[in-house]
Formats: C-alpha cells, sequence, structure tokens
C-alpha cells in the first residue's frame, strides 16, 4: 500500500509567520478576507490571492537576480 505524503510544507518553518502576514496583506488589498473561517470562500477566489502572492515572490527574485532592489 501506497502512503500519501504532502509536500506542503513549509522549508524555512521561522518563515510560516511572515508568509501568513504577506498572505493576509495580498488578500487584503484585494478585497478578500482570509482571516478566521474560510469555508465559505470559492477556490477561484484563494487561488487568485496564491497566484498574486507568488507572481510577487517570483518579481522579487527577478529583481533580486539582475541586481535591482
Amino acid at each position: 500500500m501506497q502512503r500519501s505524503t504532502s509536500s506542503n510544507r513549509t522549508l524555512i518553518p521561522e518563515a510560516r509567520a511572515a508568509l501568513k502576514t504577506f498572505r493576509d496583506q495580498v488578500a487584503t488589498e484585494m478585497g478578500t478576507d482570509l482571516t478566521g473561517y474560510n469555508g465559505d470562500k470559492t477556490s477561484w477566489e484563494c487561488g487568485k490571492v496564491g497566484g498574486e502572492m507568488v507572481r510577487r515572490m517570483i518579481e522579487q527574485a527577478e529583481k533580486g537576480m539582475s541586481g535591482r532592489r
């Protein structure tokens, strides 16, 4: 029997609080409240926030690689 292992884990546990703060900031800017219970949110709403987070992180990484700040 094959066990299911989750790959959805924070690689640096100390970053967990910063990621949550970042998520809440992005969600607020987009007009979505992700604090508290989120069972009433659609996957589209949550996915949109996650996609925006990824876009911003990639943008920051690209700036870092080019030497710009």
